[in-house]
């Protein structure tokens, strides 16, 4: 396998078209070689039925697949997809997650084609992709497949900018016998999927199980943790790792759906999901509202001044109010992006705006953020004018620096020293937290994330599909206001049939004991029982967070350790061996000083083998021999091994997890995630 690249910034905020930041340049690439093709006619032979390659199985996967992640990994998903698709675009962000949580010893993720008929750009840009992966292999796919999700709207013309980016000369994407063996490819993918039953896009094959759209992350996780259950079952009983998927996908596929409608006859886009029509609970609350109280109609954005594509929805929410004048109000959330570094004080300018003005103080603040102007030149009306010129056409959210802020509070005529000192020492950030917890709540993982009286629309769509809910909002709500329901309570009465918002996952763990290592108070209100081990790059991602989280929460917090080597990481059950003799001879100091050397160390060559263990003993002072001799002795692997049995009693199979006051949450989550479950748990503790 080719080394694997991670995944642009971009994608950490893909849901539809949620923001992402302007796709950085890439590196030009060495100078490309003649274009191989082998890849492809095997994997095109194979569809043909002219023998088989690669690995078998009702799914079959190639080298001629652009993959990430090991060819022996415990789980392969075989993602069917669209590049021009919004659905495969929200599902993107949730395969990124997943490399995340399980990475690429667990995990393979391997790509097939299906462009569908009614998107123009989708089949140009699979060709496109799969003629750079041949070319440059798995690295320059995956940063194809980055740029083409990350700009979905410019596939017309990004194919090319990227192929050169990338060092590849445009008239070599162009070559015919590139481009034929490509366009095979992808005719293979689109038959091999029919054979299968994919009727759209995106489709997921776990080990052979099928799951169809984009499903959130706990769909996948639940599937993906089952898989992994059964790989090292088999593996257990002897089977070869790199056998493990066409065994298990042999087994588990259930055949195609009887009658599954033909890809080559859709002439329509697919109906809708069902989810487009579930109304969520998003209340009001004293969030900032523009419109008359009794629109029929509400529109809640869950928005982030920084991202660029909140800019760009702008447009079309200025249109919508001044088409459905008096009918939509618009209520801003904000959900300031962790990874837009000027989200968050641009929130405050805004916030101590309607503090000194009102309502109309916020939206003007808001309104200047969102602006573009020609500097040099106020009379221009477009980029094009202003650019013939020798002035620059800027976005306003490009320029969000503390200086820039302070500017725009002054054009607004605020008291700039109250701004300052907003920003400085966050003075609205229990309103932010309460509407990124309402954010949460609905699962509004990207923006710009709205409801229309509650159903969802996600990312900078064109007018006509807010037109589309909206007519059928006004429809119903006319229907409710001739039937006795006042204009000022219509959103209030659809509010009444909402969905619950989802519920957080609670796991039953026994309250931990003397032999668990801890840090913090022994009787604080919230325990933080965290299931990991040493060799995990995901353990040691979570580690700042949760110290993150005891700063955040001074003396109200007991971490607890509980041990869960994973069978994939050779050295992690020697290295919990090892922090809990650290833990026998000192102490929970001496654990946690151990735990601190061995995640520092991880990712060094033999960082965690016997004599690094020993070395990092004697630093921390610990007596050698009785260190060797419980190591020789397996002196703790009752207790470690008491852990794992209870982590797969209560259903955790991964690390890093975590048990909070009963609330489960799963993986290197982010700091918001645990704060939230923390508050909620504080609340119930009193």
């Amino acid at each position: 396998m080719s080394k694997q690249l991670p995944l642009g910034l971009a994608l950490l905020c893909l849901v539809l078209l949620a923001c992402s930041p302007p796709p950085a340049p890439l590196a030009p690439a060495a100078a490309p070689a003649a274009v191989p093709v082998a890849r492809l006619d095997a994997e095109v032979a194979r569809a043909a039925g002219e023998g088989s390659t690669g690995e078998p199985g009702p799914i079959p996967v190639s080298a001629a697949d652009p993959s990430w992640g090991h060819a022996d990994a415990l789980v392969t998903i075989v993602d069917f997809s669209d590049f021009q698709c919004p659905f495969c675009t929200r599902a993107e962000a949730t395969m990124m997650q997943l490399r995340e949580k399980y990475g690429p010893d667990q995990l393979r993720i391997v790509w097939k084609n299906n462009p569908l008929p009614f998107h123009p750009n989708a089949k140009p840009a699979a060709v496109a992709a799969l003629v750079i992966f041949d070319r440059l292999g798995n690295d320059g796919f995956w940063t194809a497949h980055d740029a083409f999700f990350g700009e979905q709207r410019r596939l017309d013309e990004l194919p090319a900018e990227v192929a050169t980016r990338l060092g590849i000369p445009p008239g070599d994407l162009q070559s015919p016998s590139a481009r034929q063996h490509a366009e095979d490819k992808v005719a293979a993918d689109m038959a091999l999927g029919k054979q299968v039953g994919v009727t759209g896009t995106p489709a997921f094959f776990i080990n052979g199980v099928m799951l169809s759209g984009a499903q959130p992350i706990d769909k996948f996780a639940a599937v993906v943790d089952e898989q992994i259950q059964k790989a090292q079952g088999l593996v257990a009983r002897g089977t070869p790792r790199g056998h493990v998927y066409g065994e298990l996908s042999s087994k588990q596929w259930q055949g195609a759906p009887e009658a599954a409608p033909s890809l080559g006859a859709a002439a329509a886009p697919p109906k809708k999901a069902e989810d487009d029509r579930t109304i969520f609970r998003v209340p009001v609350g004293t969030s900032p509202v523009r419109g008359k109280a009794t629109a029929p109609v509400t529109i809640v954005e869950f928005a982030d001044f920084q991202c660029p594509f909140c800019g760009r929805v702008e447009s079309t929410l200025h249109k919508i109010e001044a088409d459905y004048a008096g009918k939509v109000r618009l209520v801003w959330k904000h959900e300031p992006l962790p990874f837009h570094p000027h989200a968050e004080p641009a929130a405050e300018l805004t916030l101590e705006a309607r503090a000194q003005k009102g309502d109309s103080g916020f939206w003007a603040a808001h309104d200047l953020l969102f602006f573009r102007e020609c500097q040099g030149d106020p009379a221009a009306t477009n980029s094009s004018t202003c650019n013939a010129g020798s002035h620059t056409w800027v976005d306003h959210q490009t320029q969000l620096g503390d200086a820039d802020l302070l500017g725009y509070a002054k054009k607004l005529g605020l008291d700039a020293a109250r701004v300052t000192a907003a920003i400085t020492k966050h003075k609205y950030a229990a309103e932010l937290e309460a509407d990124q917890d309402l954010a949460d709540d609905v699962q509004a993982s990207g923006t710009p994330h709205f409801f229309i009286n509650g159903r969802r629309l996600v990312g900078a769509q064109p007018f006509e599909k807010f037109k589309e809910v909206i007519d059928e909002e006004l429809a119903k709500a006319e229907a409710l206001i001739k039937g006795g329901v006042p204009a000022a309570r219509v959103y209030e009465s659809t509010q009444a049939a909402a969905a619950p918002a989802v519920a957080l996952e609670k796991k039953a763990v026994p309250a931990p004991t003397k032999d668990n290592p801890s840090r913090g108070p022994a009787g604080a209100r919230v325990v933080v029982q965290m299931f990991s081990e040493f060799q995990c790059p995901f353990c040691k991602r979570a580690a700042p967070t949760l110290e993150a989280l005891e700063k955040a929460f001074p003396g109200k917090i007991r971490v607890v350790w509980r041990n869960l080597p994973l069978p994939m990481h050779a050295h992690a059950e020697l290295a919990a061996e090892a922090a809990m003799e650290a833990y026998a001879q000192k102490g929970s100091a001496g654990f946690f000083a151990m735990y601190e050397v061995l995640f520092a160390a991880q990712g060094q060559p033999d960082a965690l083998d016997r004599s690094a263990l020993e070395r990092y003993a004697a630093q921390l002072g610990l007596d050698p021999a009785n260190f060797a001799l419980a190591l020789d002795t397996r002196a703790h692997r009752a207790v470690i091994d008491a852990d794992a049995k209870l982590a797969a009693a209560v259903g955790i199979s991964g690390t890093p997890a975590f048990v909070i006051n009963g609330y489960y949450l799963s993986g290197a989550q982010p700091l918001a995630k645990f704060v939230k479950i923390v508050r909620r748990a504080l609340a119930e503790a009193k």
